[in-house]
């Protein structure tokens, strides 16, 4: 089968021709047919963050695909069936944490993507506990993202506790701010846009913002205008996006991080964090209701994602896109 596969850390991806992955006991074999690109993959293939991925990573946390093969066990699904392969590869099911509901942060995981092999390839082996059955309704395309893009910020803004009363500010309408915006026109709050692109600007403005801010004008001002927001919720691995978000909050405002700065340090102040009542909250993607929840809420119309389709022969060159800002919202490579 075809895979871009990371030869080593900081390299680029090399396109080869592997064995097709054989199933074992309680897990399935997927037939690819889209994976986003998240940022998070590029991080990833360059050994960014302290805990470094397997050696020959297969990068791709966004995969979506029919269900080829499965291996021994009553497994919950079947041949033939689409399902989509989240970050959260796999779970133990047993630690406090997965039975408290917090999946994501189960002390011994495995990541797609990451610490195994993930989507950037014509074939995936995922545990059928962990995979997510995509509805009929969803187009591929649009399931790729929703199953990190999406399922992030809807986790990010649904444990803020958003009030109908409040203002959310969604910094950064890329991949998953665009996303984000709309959750949180969902959860009901008022919404602020941020960027410093025109044409993220415009897609905020599209997509029915309530205010838009320029971010390379002053940004405090404008914000101070509006009386200043109740939730911020940062996409971009930008430590001077969090501080000037941060600044922006209300008191009881809460700063949501999602964006991971590869530096991994971020400084704020604490006298008007303590002043203010200011919460810092990281939160890490979403588990699989969360993602079953914004399955549903896609097939219901109620969002609207924005891709361009890419070959994955195109990867290093889909990277650089990235880095660079030329994107819409999410590259989705297509293999159908």
């Amino acid at each position: 089968m075809k895979a871009a596969v990371v030869p080593t850390l900081g390299a680029s991806l090399e396109i080869r021709d592997v064995p097709v992955p054989e199933p074992g006991p309680g897990q399935v074999l997927v037939r690819i047919e889209t994976c986003g690109l998240c940022h998070t993959d590029i991080h990833a293939a360059r050994g960014e963050w302290p805990v470094k991925p397997k050696d020959q990573l297969i990068p791709g946390h966004e995969g979506v695909g029919i269900v080829e093969s499965v291996g021994e066990g009553d497994l919950p699904v079947a041949v033939g069936q689409r399902v989509a392969l989240p970050w959260l590869g796999q779970a133990c099911g047993h630690c406090r944490y997965c039975v408290d509901g917090w999946e994501t942060y189960c002390t011994s995981p495995s990541y797609m993507g990451y610490t195994m092999d993930g989507g950037y390839a014509e074939y995936a082996v995922a545990w059928a506990s962990h995979v997510v059955p995509v509805p009929d309704g969803v187009d591929p395309m649009d399931a790729a993202p929703l199953t990190c893009a999406g399922v992030t910020t809807y986790k990010a803004i649904k444990v803020a506790d958003p009030k109908p009363d409040e203002t959310c500010m969604v910094v950064g309408i890329g991949g998953l701010g665009h996303l984000g915006l709309q959750y949180a026109r969902i959860f009901g709050t008022r919404t602020v846009a941020v960027d410093v692109h025109d044409d993220k600007l415009q897609l905020a403005k599209d997509l029915g913002a309530d205010h838009v801010v320029d971010a390379r004008g002053d940004q405090a001002a404008q914000l101070a205008e509006i009386g200043g927001v109740d939730i911020a919720l940062v996409t971009v691995p930008s430590p001077a996006a969090m501080r000037a978000a941060h600044a922006a909050l209300n008191p009881n405002g809460r700063l949501v991080i999602v964006g991971l700065p590869a530096d991994n340090r971020l400084e704020l102040p604490v006298f008007e964090t303590v002043l203010k009542g200011i919460s810092i909250i990281g939160s890490l993607v979403g588990t699989r209701n969360d993602l079953a929840a914004c399955f549903d809420l896609h097939a219901r119309g109620l969002t609207r994602v924005v891709t361009e389709s890419r070959n994955l022969d195109d990867v290093n060159a889909c990277f650089e896109e990235v880095l660079a800002g030329e994107v819409p919202a999410r590259l989705v490579f297509d293999m159908r």
